[in-house]
């Protein structure tokens, strides 16, 4: 499996926005991408505004042709709206799961 582990700082007053895009993702993107898996949203204890997301693909190929398209670019602006900056993407390998 391959995928992307991304740091969010999110807006104040868009927590809703981000657990309605992860809810979108899930129910809606999802189903109609091919090799996507599933993943995480964590809101973080130690600061309520940054979020982590866990994402999974089946394999490199299709989380890169994901990432090359347009209906993912149109949900990365809808994401990227709600946050202060632009995420921290740190792509890789998934080795193991636990």
């Amino acid at each position: 499996m391959y995928g992307t582990v991304a740091h969010l700082r999110v807006k104040p007053g868009q927590h809703q926005g981000i657990i309605d895009y992860v809810a979108y993702w899930r129910t809606e993107r999802r189903p109609q991408t091919p090799g996507a898996v599933g993943g995480y949203a964590y809101r973080l204890d130690s600061d309520p505004n940054a979020w982590v997301f866990a994402i999974a693909f089946e394999d490199r190929a299709s989380y890169e042709a994901n990432a090359r398209s347009p209906q993912m670019d149109a949900d990365y602006r809808r994401l990227r709206a709600l946050l202060e900056e632009d995420p921290i993407w740190q792509d890789g390998e998934i080795l193991a799961g636990f």
